[in-house]
Protein backbone atom coordinates (compact mmCIF):
# COMPACT_ATOMS: atom_id res chain seq x y z
CA UNK A 1 0.00 0.00 0.00
CA UNK A 2 0.91 3.50 -0.64
CA UNK A 3 1.64 5.93 1.84
CA UNK A 4 -1.58 8.10 3.15
CA UNK A 5 -3.50 4.72 1.27
CA UNK A 6 -6.55 2.73 3.16
CA UNK A 7 -5.80 1.73 6.46
CA UNK A 8 -2.92 -0.85 6.97
CA UNK A 9 -5.19 -3.37 9.43
CA UNK A 10 -7.60 -4.45 6.12
CA UNK A 11 -4.72 -6.18 5.19
CA UNK A 12 -2.90 -9.60 6.44
CA UNK A 13 -0.29 -7.61 8.64
CA UNK A 14 2.01 -10.97 8.70
CA UNK A 15 1.62 -11.38 5.08
CA UNK A 16 2.16 -7.95 4.32
CA UNK A 17 5.42 -8.26 6.56
CA UNK A 18 6.68 -10.82 4.79
CA UNK A 19 6.76 -9.68 1.26
CA UNK A 20 8.36 -6.36 2.33
CA UNK A 21 11.42 -8.93 3.82
CA UNK A 22 10.44 -8.39 7.36
CA UNK A 23 10.12 -11.51 10.01
CA UNK A 24 6.02 -12.04 10.72
CA UNK A 25 6.18 -11.64 13.81
CA UNK A 26 7.58 -7.81 14.08
CA UNK A 27 4.65 -6.55 15.69
CA UNK A 28 3.99 -9.34 18.10
CA UNK A 29 7.54 -8.30 19.22
CA UNK A 30 6.57 -4.65 20.07
CA UNK A 31 3.58 -6.03 22.16
CA UNK A 32 6.01 -7.95 24.08
CA UNK A 33 8.34 -4.99 24.80
CA UNK A 34 5.28 -3.00 25.72
CA UNK A 35 3.71 -6.10 28.42
CA UNK A 36 7.04 -6.46 29.22
CA UNK A 37 7.97 -2.34 29.93
CA UNK A 38 10.69 -2.40 27.51
CA UNK A 39 8.85 0.13 25.41
CA UNK A 40 6.65 2.29 27.11
CA UNK A 41 4.62 5.51 25.77
CA UNK A 42 4.30 4.26 22.65
CA UNK A 43 1.53 6.34 20.45
CA UNK A 44 2.14 5.63 16.52
CA UNK A 45 4.74 3.86 14.68
CA UNK A 46 4.33 3.43 10.55
CA UNK A 47 7.00 1.26 8.86
CA UNK A 48 7.43 1.68 5.39
CA UNK A 49 9.73 -0.05 2.93
CA UNK A 50 10.08 1.59 -0.46
CA UNK A 51 7.12 3.90 0.16
CA UNK A 52 4.65 0.93 0.75
CA UNK A 53 3.34 0.84 4.51
CA UNK A 54 4.01 -2.60 5.92
CA UNK A 55 3.18 -2.27 10.18
CA UNK A 56 1.22 0.51 11.48
CA UNK A 57 0.06 0.93 14.89
CA UNK A 58 -1.44 3.65 17.39
CA UNK A 59 -1.99 3.32 21.04
CA UNK A 60 -3.95 5.76 23.52
CA UNK A 61 -1.58 7.96 25.79
CA UNK A 62 -1.52 11.20 27.67
CA UNK A 63 -0.27 13.80 25.22
CA UNK A 64 1.19 17.94 24.82
CA UNK A 65 1.22 20.46 22.15
CA UNK A 66 4.91 21.60 22.61
CA UNK A 67 4.26 21.72 26.44
CA UNK A 68 0.33 22.61 26.64
CA UNK A 69 -0.94 18.86 28.35
CA UNK A 70 -3.70 17.56 25.85
CA UNK A 71 -4.98 14.86 27.99
CA UNK A 72 -5.42 10.99 27.33
CA UNK A 73 -5.45 11.04 23.47
CA UNK A 74 -6.45 8.37 20.98
CA UNK A 75 -4.10 8.23 18.32
CA UNK A 76 -4.91 7.78 14.88
CA UNK A 77 -4.20 7.79 11.07
CA UNK A 78 -5.23 11.52 11.17
CA UNK A 79 -3.80 13.06 14.55
CA UNK A 80 -1.15 15.56 14.51
CA UNK A 81 1.36 14.87 16.75
CA UNK A 82 4.52 16.81 17.99
CA UNK A 83 7.68 16.77 15.95
CA UNK A 84 9.69 18.40 18.83
CA UNK A 85 13.59 18.06 17.11
CA UNK A 86 12.86 16.21 14.13
CA UNK A 87 11.58 19.74 13.12
CA UNK A 88 15.45 20.50 12.94
CA UNK A 89 15.83 17.57 10.14
CA UNK A 90 12.84 18.97 8.07
CA UNK A 91 14.14 22.65 8.48
CA UNK A 92 17.54 21.33 6.64
CA UNK A 93 15.25 19.97 3.92
CA UNK A 94 13.76 23.48 3.50
CA UNK A 95 17.18 24.98 3.52
CA UNK A 96 18.08 23.11 0.55
CA UNK A 97 14.97 23.92 -1.04
CA UNK A 98 15.74 27.81 -0.48
CA UNK A 99 19.55 27.41 -1.46
CA UNK A 100 18.30 25.63 -5.32
CA UNK A 101 15.98 28.77 -5.50
CA UNK A 102 18.65 31.14 -4.40
CA UNK A 103 17.08 32.64 -1.56
CA UNK A 104 19.59 31.72 1.02
CA UNK A 105 23.62 31.78 1.17
CA UNK A 106 25.41 28.61 0.89
CA UNK A 107 27.48 26.61 3.93
CA UNK A 108 30.59 28.15 3.45
CA UNK A 109 29.04 31.84 3.42
CA UNK A 110 29.74 33.54 6.92
CA UNK A 111 26.62 33.69 9.21
CA UNK A 112 26.87 37.25 10.32
CA UNK A 113 27.41 38.92 6.61
CA UNK A 114 24.16 37.16 5.82
CA UNK A 115 22.32 38.45 8.67
CA UNK A 116 23.25 42.07 8.58
CA UNK A 117 20.52 43.19 11.38
CA UNK A 118 23.60 41.37 13.61
CA UNK A 119 26.58 42.84 11.96
CA UNK A 120 28.26 44.50 15.36
CA UNK A 121 28.50 40.85 16.48
CA UNK A 122 31.11 40.83 13.57
CA UNK A 123 33.54 43.13 15.30
CA UNK A 124 34.68 39.78 17.64
CA UNK A 125 36.89 37.99 15.01
CA UNK A 126 36.08 34.85 16.07
CA UNK A 127 32.40 35.13 15.98
CA UNK A 128 32.69 36.58 12.57
CA UNK A 129 34.54 33.61 11.16
CA UNK A 130 31.38 30.97 12.26
CA UNK A 131 29.78 30.34 8.63
CA UNK A 132 26.43 28.93 7.99
CA UNK A 133 27.64 25.41 7.62
CA UNK A 134 28.48 26.03 11.31
CA UNK A 135 24.94 26.81 12.18
CA UNK A 136 23.86 23.32 10.09
CA UNK A 137 26.20 21.35 11.76
CA UNK A 138 25.50 22.91 15.62
CA UNK A 139 29.62 23.45 15.60
CA UNK A 140 29.20 27.51 16.19
CA UNK A 141 31.76 27.36 18.85
CA UNK A 142 29.84 28.94 21.44
CA UNK A 143 28.44 28.26 24.70
CA UNK A 144 25.31 26.17 24.65
CA UNK A 145 23.56 23.64 27.42
CA UNK A 146 20.30 21.63 26.66
CA UNK A 147 21.31 19.24 28.64
CA UNK A 148 19.14 20.15 31.40
CA UNK A 149 15.57 19.68 31.71
CA UNK A 150 13.40 22.05 29.30
CA UNK A 151 11.43 22.51 32.21
CA UNK A 152 14.15 24.82 33.64
CA UNK A 153 14.34 28.36 32.51
CA UNK A 154 18.11 28.01 32.66
CA UNK A 155 18.13 25.46 29.64
CA UNK A 156 19.77 27.40 26.38
CA UNK A 157 16.70 26.63 24.21
CA UNK A 158 14.54 27.49 26.69
CA UNK A 159 16.25 30.97 27.64
CA UNK A 160 16.56 31.63 23.63
CA UNK A 161 12.22 31.04 23.40
CA UNK A 162 12.10 33.67 25.96
CA UNK A 163 14.72 36.41 24.76
CA UNK A 164 13.37 39.79 23.75
CA UNK A 165 15.68 38.47 19.75
CA UNK A 166 15.99 35.26 19.81
CA UNK A 167 18.79 35.37 16.76
CA UNK A 168 20.75 37.74 18.84
CA UNK A 169 20.59 35.71 21.87
CA UNK A 170 21.98 32.82 19.78
CA UNK A 171 24.88 34.56 18.29
CA UNK A 172 25.76 36.75 20.89
CA UNK A 173 26.34 33.33 23.37
CA UNK A 174 30.06 33.53 24.73
CA UNK A 175 32.41 31.69 22.06
CA UNK A 176 34.64 28.81 23.88
CA UNK A 177 35.90 26.90 20.77
CA UNK A 178 36.58 27.91 17.25
CA UNK A 179 33.91 27.60 15.09
CA UNK A 180 33.68 23.79 13.54
CA UNK A 181 35.85 22.08 16.01
CA UNK A 182 33.35 21.09 18.60
CA UNK A 183 29.47 19.60 18.31
CA UNK A 184 27.32 21.12 20.75
CA UNK A 185 23.59 20.47 20.72
CA UNK A 186 21.80 23.74 19.93
CA UNK A 187 18.54 24.10 18.99
CA UNK A 188 19.14 27.78 18.38
CA UNK A 189 21.19 26.49 15.07
CA UNK A 190 17.62 25.56 13.67
CA UNK A 191 16.20 29.03 14.94
CA UNK A 192 19.12 30.90 12.88
CA UNK A 193 18.58 28.67 9.97
CA UNK A 194 14.68 29.25 9.80
CA UNK A 195 15.52 33.33 10.27
CA UNK A 196 17.57 33.08 6.86
CA UNK A 197 14.85 30.95 5.16
CA UNK A 198 12.61 33.71 6.28
CA UNK A 199 14.78 36.47 5.19
CA UNK A 200 15.40 35.39 1.91
CA UNK A 201 11.87 33.88 0.55
CA UNK A 202 10.10 36.78 2.41
CA UNK A 203 7.43 34.22 3.57
CA UNK A 204 7.28 33.10 7.51
CA UNK A 205 8.48 29.39 7.88
CA UNK A 206 5.81 27.36 7.89
CA UNK A 207 3.91 29.45 4.69
CA UNK A 208 7.49 28.48 2.83
CA UNK A 209 7.17 25.23 4.19
CA UNK A 210 3.24 24.56 3.21
CA UNK A 211 4.24 25.85 -0.72
CA UNK A 212 7.48 24.27 -0.90
CA UNK A 213 7.45 20.97 0.94
CA UNK A 214 4.14 19.87 2.16
CA UNK A 215 1.93 20.78 -0.83
CA UNK A 216 4.14 19.03 -3.46
CA UNK A 217 3.71 16.24 -0.91
CA UNK A 218 0.16 16.25 -0.62
CA UNK A 219 0.55 17.27 3.16
CA UNK A 220 -2.43 19.29 3.90
CA UNK A 221 -2.65 19.23 8.09
CA UNK A 222 -0.14 20.49 10.14
CA UNK A 223 0.52 23.05 13.37
CA UNK A 224 3.95 25.13 13.60
CA UNK A 225 4.21 26.35 16.77
CA UNK A 226 5.04 30.20 17.44
CA UNK A 227 7.35 31.20 20.13
CA UNK A 228 6.69 34.77 22.13
CA UNK A 229 8.39 36.94 19.25
CA UNK A 230 5.21 35.68 16.88
CA UNK A 231 7.85 33.49 14.76
CA UNK A 232 7.15 29.46 13.76
CA UNK A 233 9.63 27.80 16.25
CA UNK A 234 12.42 26.06 13.53
CA UNK A 235 13.94 23.79 16.78
CA UNK A 236 10.79 22.67 17.79
CA UNK A 237 7.60 23.19 16.64
CA UNK A 238 5.82 21.38 14.03
CA UNK A 239 3.04 18.48 14.16
CA UNK A 240 2.44 16.13 11.54
CA UNK A 241 0.39 12.95 11.29
CA UNK A 242 2.95 9.76 11.36
CA UNK A 243 2.06 8.74 7.84
CA UNK A 244 2.88 12.87 6.82
CA UNK A 245 5.93 12.41 8.52
CA UNK A 246 6.31 8.53 6.71
CA UNK A 247 5.98 10.59 3.64
CA UNK A 248 9.08 13.31 3.83
CA UNK A 249 11.10 10.22 4.68
CA UNK A 250 10.40 8.71 1.65
CA UNK A 251 10.96 11.78 0.03
CA UNK A 252 14.58 11.52 0.93
CA UNK A 253 15.11 7.98 0.33
CA UNK A 254 14.02 8.64 -3.16
CA UNK A 255 16.63 11.13 -3.77
CA UNK A 256 14.35 14.30 -3.43
CA UNK A 257 11.89 13.19 -6.17
CA UNK A 258 7.99 12.77 -5.36
CA UNK A 259 6.18 11.49 -8.15
CA UNK A 260 8.83 12.20 -10.70
CA UNK A 261 9.12 16.16 -9.54
CA UNK A 262 12.40 16.93 -7.82
CA UNK A 263 11.30 18.92 -4.73
CA UNK A 264 14.68 18.70 -3.03
CA UNK A 265 17.83 18.64 -4.77
CA UNK A 266 19.79 15.72 -4.47
CA UNK A 267 23.27 16.96 -3.62
CA UNK A 268 21.78 18.46 -1.37
CA UNK A 269 20.39 15.34 0.72
CA UNK A 270 23.73 14.01 -0.47
CA UNK A 271 25.38 16.57 1.78
CA UNK A 272 23.24 16.60 4.35
CA UNK A 273 24.03 13.33 5.72
CA UNK A 274 27.55 13.35 5.32
CA UNK A 275 28.92 13.21 9.19
CA UNK A 276 31.16 16.03 10.34
CA UNK A 277 31.85 15.80 14.14
CA UNK A 278 30.85 12.85 16.49
CA UNK A 279 28.57 13.88 19.20
CA UNK A 280 30.03 11.26 21.62
CA UNK A 281 27.38 8.81 22.35
CA UNK A 282 28.37 6.63 19.14
CA UNK A 283 26.38 8.88 16.62
CA UNK A 284 27.73 11.55 14.20
CA UNK A 285 26.54 14.72 13.12
CA UNK A 286 25.51 16.04 9.52
CA UNK A 287 23.13 18.84 8.63
CA UNK A 288 20.43 18.75 11.48
CA UNK A 289 20.15 15.40 10.80
CA UNK A 290 22.24 12.58 13.13
CA UNK A 291 23.76 9.67 11.66
CA UNK A 292 24.39 6.02 13.11
CA UNK A 293 25.19 2.71 12.17
CA UNK A 294 23.15 -0.86 12.57
CA UNK A 295 22.96 -4.27 11.53
CA UNK A 296 19.99 -6.23 10.17
CA UNK A 297 18.69 -10.03 10.99
CA UNK A 298 20.02 -10.59 7.88
CA UNK A 299 22.49 -13.85 7.81
CA UNK A 300 26.11 -12.27 7.38
CA UNK A 301 24.42 -8.72 7.34
CA UNK A 302 26.99 -6.04 7.16
CA UNK A 303 27.28 -2.85 9.18
CA UNK A 304 24.26 -0.49 7.23
CA UNK A 305 24.50 3.17 7.75
CA UNK A 306 20.95 4.81 8.72
CA UNK A 307 19.93 8.90 9.34
CA UNK A 308 17.06 9.98 11.26
CA UNK A 309 15.34 13.06 12.98
CA UNK A 310 15.51 12.64 16.77
CA UNK A 311 12.67 14.59 18.86
CA UNK A 312 12.53 15.11 22.77
CA UNK A 313 10.15 12.23 24.19
CA UNK A 314 11.10 9.50 21.66
CA UNK A 315 9.92 11.36 18.07
CA UNK A 316 11.68 9.24 15.57
CA UNK A 317 12.16 9.92 11.73
CA UNK A 318 14.36 6.45 10.93
CA UNK A 319 15.71 6.09 7.51
CA UNK A 320 17.93 3.01 6.02
CA UNK A 321 18.54 3.85 2.72
CA UNK A 322 20.02 0.94 1.26
CA UNK A 323 17.14 -0.70 2.38
CA UNK A 324 14.88 1.74 1.28
CA UNK A 325 13.08 1.98 4.83
CA UNK A 326 11.90 3.98 6.25
CA UNK A 327 10.29 3.97 10.12
CA UNK A 328 8.12 6.98 12.40
CA UNK A 329 7.91 6.57 16.05
CA UNK A 330 5.67 8.65 18.28
CA UNK A 331 5.98 8.98 22.07
CA UNK A 332 4.58 10.78 24.77
CA UNK A 333 7.67 10.54 27.03
CA UNK A 334 8.93 14.55 26.87
CA UNK A 335 11.07 15.62 29.43
CA UNK A 336 12.01 11.71 30.38
CA UNK A 337 15.51 11.59 28.66
CA UNK A 338 15.95 8.05 30.77
CA UNK A 339 13.53 6.82 28.21
CA UNK A 340 15.34 7.43 25.49
CA UNK A 341 16.57 3.21 24.91
CA UNK A 342 12.99 2.67 24.22
CA UNK A 343 12.41 4.23 20.76
CA UNK A 344 16.09 2.77 20.22
CA UNK A 345 15.41 -0.47 21.31
CA UNK A 346 12.19 -0.78 18.98
CA UNK A 347 14.70 0.19 16.21
CA UNK A 348 17.40 -1.55 16.58
CA UNK A 349 16.24 -5.28 18.83
CA UNK A 350 12.78 -5.31 16.59
CA UNK A 351 13.00 -3.50 13.33
CA UNK A 352 16.26 -4.03 11.99
CA UNK A 353 16.34 -7.48 13.53
CA UNK A 354 13.37 -8.30 11.83
CA UNK A 355 14.53 -7.08 8.13
CA UNK A 356 15.87 -10.57 7.02
CA UNK A 357 14.87 -10.30 3.15
CA UNK A 358 14.81 -8.37 -0.04
CA UNK A 359 10.84 -6.61 -1.05
CA UNK A 360 9.36 -8.72 -3.12
CA UNK A 361 6.30 -6.75 -4.08
CA UNK A 362 7.24 -3.12 -2.75
CA UNK A 363 8.74 -2.31 -5.81
CA UNK A 364 5.98 -3.05 -8.28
Amino acid sequence: MAIGGEGAACEDGAVRLREAGFAPDLMDRIDHGIRAGLILGLHGLVLTRHGRIVAERYDAGEDAAWGRPLGRVRHGPDTLHDLRSVTKSIVALLYGIALERGLVPPPEAPLLAALPRYADLSADPARAAITVGHALTMTLGTDWNESIPYTDPANSEIAMEAAPDRIRYVLDRPMIAAPGQRWVYNGGTSAVLGALIEAGSGEDLDTFARQALFAPLGIEGFEWHRGRDGRPSAASGLRLTARDLARIGQLVLDGGRHAGRPIVPAAWLAAMVQPHLATGDGLHYGYQWWLGEGRTGEAGSPVRPWSAGFGNGGQRLMLLADAGLALVLFFGNYDRPDRWAHPARLWSEIVLSCLIGDDTVGRN
